[in-house]
């Protein structure tokens, strides 16, 4: 059985009009597909940082958690990792409006005061790997901590002789970008519990010179003005609202669940134990996507009126009910996710193989086997293209893997597109 490259791109899987309107125009600025990988996250990273009072509930316990990203992009230079610097395009307005950005060039007791000052809410955006860890090497251990604790909205707390107080609940959201080695000095072994709360999206494409480099940006500017006026016009009417909840649907709650359930013993069979944390934090992570899919799909203006009726009832305090994910940005936001976990599986094995490397490789992880578990028993055609559209797979490659399933007696065919499961794995 041959196994092709695999294929970890997650905006090429995206539908562009299944995005919200306010994304759109921005994504169309990115040429390659690792270009747009980048974009997409880094948008929103940033996006998640300009929604002040908007939560989740999760867990039996019902905590609260809040739209804030921490994302580290790794990638050789020139790789093209320059486009994620559009997302600070996206939240300058916000920014001059309420200071929001803090350094990464900053002191621990620097950023820990500047945070302090935004009520525990800030956007650290770096570009240059190294400035973090040439900076943070005297008080990595304290950014480390305070980063893991942030991610999770844990109090982050100082103690020294003059100088005493808490960040109760912080919100924060980080993007940052470099190479590998630079990664791995924020996250230097498997076992820190930082590696599971940050995302990793992996680079390998060489962006090849092209005469676009030279040539004007050809409106770039106009469209991140009219995106970034949306987005601030939805910071500026949260700032103003009561406390939002949102929620996921019944179905997409038990979704989920499922998928996570089915996915978690398959994902530690290929790669072990440790990696366990990564699976239970992604179900957090696929559900602060979906919130700021749907936060932004109801700020952007879509024409048809509900979404314009949900706008005002939402952002004008006109209810005090859950508004829920849309079924689009739900079924985006597990793609995305489970895109994502694959891509922390590869930056797993690198750094549990302790390799210092610019970039890792891209190593085969059998997504026939993880597909092949998240299908029930008995499965029709139907079931098994909507769950391979979830995990981004295109629909020519899943009929092949039907036929290899068939041959090694994995898989029978009961009848005219209805299949029945002979193994668990693939």
């Amino acid at each position: 059985m041959v196994h092709e490259e695999q294929d970890l791109h997650i905006a090429k899987h995206i539908e562009p009009a299944n995005l919200p309107a306010m994304l759109q125009p921005i994504m169309n600025l990115a040429q390659s597909e690792s270009e747009k990988d980048m974009l997409l996250m880094s948008l929103l990273t940033a996006a998640g940082s300009c929604m002040p009072k908007l939560y989740f509930r999760y867990g039996l316990t019902s905590k609260r958690y809040y739209p804030n990203l921490q994302c580290f992009i790794v990638g050789s230079p020139a790789c093209g990792k320059g486009i994620a610097n559009l997302a600070l395009d996206f939240v300058g307005k916000v920014h001059e409006a309420a200071p929001l950005v803090i350094a990464g060039d900053s002191s621990y007791p620097g950023f820990y005061r500047q945070l302090e000052q935004q009520n525990g809410r800030g956007y650290i955006h770096e570009s240059e790997g190294s400035v973090i860890t040439d900076v943070w090497k005297s008080s990595v251990t304290n950014y480390n901590t305070a980063l893991r604790k942030a991610a999770e909205h844990e109090p982050i707390t100082r103690n020294r002789a003059n100088d005493r107080s808490i960040i109760t609940c912080p919100q924060l959201s980080v993007l940052l970008t470099g190479t590998f080695s630079q990664y791995r000095a924020l996250v230097p072994s498997i076992e820190n519990g930082y590696f599971s709360r940050l995302l990793t999206l992996i680079v390998q494409d060489q962006q090849a010179f092209s005469s676009k480099y030279v040539e004007p940006a050809n409106g770039s500017n106009g469209v991140m003005d009219v995106a970034a006026k949306q987005l601030f016009e939805l910071c500026q009417a949260l700032y103003k609202s009561r406390p939002i909840e949102f929620s996921l649907t019944t179905e997409q709650r038990a979704r989920l669940g499922r998928h996570l359930e089915t996915a978690y013993p398959t994902l530690m069979s290929m790669l072990g134990d440790n990696f366990h944390s990564v699976v239970l934090r992604m179900a957090v992570q696929i559900e602060r996507i979906a919130m700021i899919l749907t936060a932004l799909r109801i700020a952007g203006g879509e024409s048809n009126s509900p979404e314009k009726e949900e706008r005002s009832r939402i952002l004008f305090g006109k209810t005090d009910e859950a508004f829920f994910c849309r079924d689009v940005d739900y079924q985006t936001a597990e793609m995305i996710g489970n895109k994502l976990i694959l891509h922390m599986a590869v930056a797993y094995r690198m750094i549990k193989g302790a390799e210092q490397v610019a970039v890792p490789k891209i190593q085969a992880l059998d997504q026939r086997k993880m597909l092949l578990s998240l299908l029930p028993e008995k499965f029709e055609t139907r079931t098994l293209v909507e769950e391979a559209k979830m995990q981004g797979i295109p629909r020519r490659t899943i009929f092949r893997w039907t036929d290899e399933w068939q041959q090694l007696g994995m898989l029978e065919k009961v009848s005219h597109g209805v299949y029945r499961k002979l193994s668990a794995t693939a």
